[in-house]
């Protein structure tokens, strides 16, 4: 899809990997509504930029995010739902809050996105961007909440690629350990897996994606490649995953009072 005077919506816009993607849109002729939860931290641009606060795990929110962007845009081309956020822990106690806190607004956020975008641009070209995460494809210890939305995430996309009969296009996003303030908001002190990536690199990876309407974007080659190995050596993201689990149990005798929700 073309770039040009296309009207988009993208959330967690205010840092990470959604700031460094406003940052390059800014520089395209494209219209965004830019939502998070600290709009402030987001540069307005008059005609160009709209900052708006929106807690995406919240129905309200997410229909009133909609609702501004039909009115200061007019339509929305692409909607890019890049907020998410994950736990470092170790699951020992139940705690139905602390659960549905991480589904909602990883999983059960970008789907009902996706059911609205369907709705609203039934005889038009549209597209879905989700970041969706390495883990997706490949869960991590201490990580066992956040991969499962994103595994989620990954099977309700082939099966819904496979029904969807309208113009829409659905894409999904894999990036790997980005240099962002994700992991700090994780955990305390928490290992960061190798390798490690830049938000302006995946920010550059979606473009192209979206541009070429890619149905999956891996901004790592080096992650692309694991994944290949993997169809015929399993044992190359078993090692991988094991070495994490020994990073991760580490870190849980090192942190006893902070491995529990």
């Amino acid at each position: 899809m073309k770039m040009a005077q296309k009207r988009i919506v993208l959330t967690g816009a205010s840092a990470g990997i959604g700031k460094a993607l406003l940052d390059l849109l800014v520089q395209r002729d494209v219209q965004v509504v830019a939502a998070d939860l600290l709009p402030e931290k987001i540069r307005e641009v008059p005609g160009k930029v709209f900052p708006l606060r929106c807690d995406v795990s919240a129905q309200s929110e997410v229909d009133a995010l909609f609702d501004t962007a039909l009115e200061k845009l007019g339509h929305i081309d692409i909607f890019i739902a890049n907020a998410g956020f994950a736990y470092y822990e170790k699951l020992e106690q139940e705690d139905w809050e602390h659960i549905h806190k991480i589904v909602s607004t990883n999983l059960i956020s970008p789907i009902y996105s996706i059911e609205k975008m369907r709705r609203l641009n039934r005889n038009r070209e549209y597209l879905v961007v989700v970041n969706a995460s390495a883990m997706a494809k490949l869960a991590m210890p201490g990580y066992a909440l956040y991969s499962a939305t994103k595994a989620a995430l990954d099977s309700f996309a082939a099966a819904y690629r496979l029904e969807q009969d309208d113009r829409g296009k659905l894409i999904l996003v894999y990036p790997i350990a980005t240099s962002t303030g994700f992991f700090k908001h994780a955990g305390t002190d928490i290992p960061v897996a190798w390798p490690v990536q830049s938000a302006a690199c995946v920010a550059q990876s979606i473009l192209k994606g979206i541009e070429k309407e890619t149905p999956s974007i891996y901004p790592s080659k080096i992650f692309e490649g694991i994944l290949l190995l993997q169809r015929f050596n399993p044992l190359v993201p078993y090692l991988y995953t094991k070495v994490e689990q020994a990073r991760f149990k580490r870190w849980s005798r090192a942190n006893p009072g902070k491995t529990t929700r």
